[in-house]
């Protein structure tokens, strides 16, 4: 697994891109801020295609599920890992995922 930083591309399950935003600044890989808990978050999601009469886009995403390193901590919070994957508040809900399409580093790894 890798680290997951600010550049690394996020997606929807329906291919929407997520925005990332790094909550710290002090720990990069390649000059990029790595993500720490909870900065998967309530991120916002551009370009979903999913939507209709009655069908609501995914436009953030909700809680992680799972992706954190239960080892590895910057400033006391757990890095963000490749195996990311959450929910996103497109409908119905509990339904759609977000999920790491390509951690655009390869230098940086972690077991969990």
């Amino acid at each position: 697994m890798r680290w997951i930083h600010r550049d690394s591309v996020i997606r929807c399950s329906h291919d929407g891109r997520v925005r990332n935003r790094a909550s710290q600044q002090w720990v990069t890989v390649a000059g990029v801020p790595v993500l720490v808990a909870d900065d998967p978050k309530g991120r916002e999601i551009v370009a979903c295609p999913n939507y209709g009469t009655t069908v609501k886009p995914c436009t953030g995403t909700e809680a992680v599920r799972a992706g954190y390193s239960d080892w590895v901590r910057v400033g006391g919070r757990r890095i963000v890992l490749s195996h990311l994957s959450g929910f996103t508040n497109g409908s119905p809900p509990g339904q759609f995922t977000y999920r790491v399409r390509d951690p655009r580093q390869r230098f940086v790894g972690a077991d969990r």
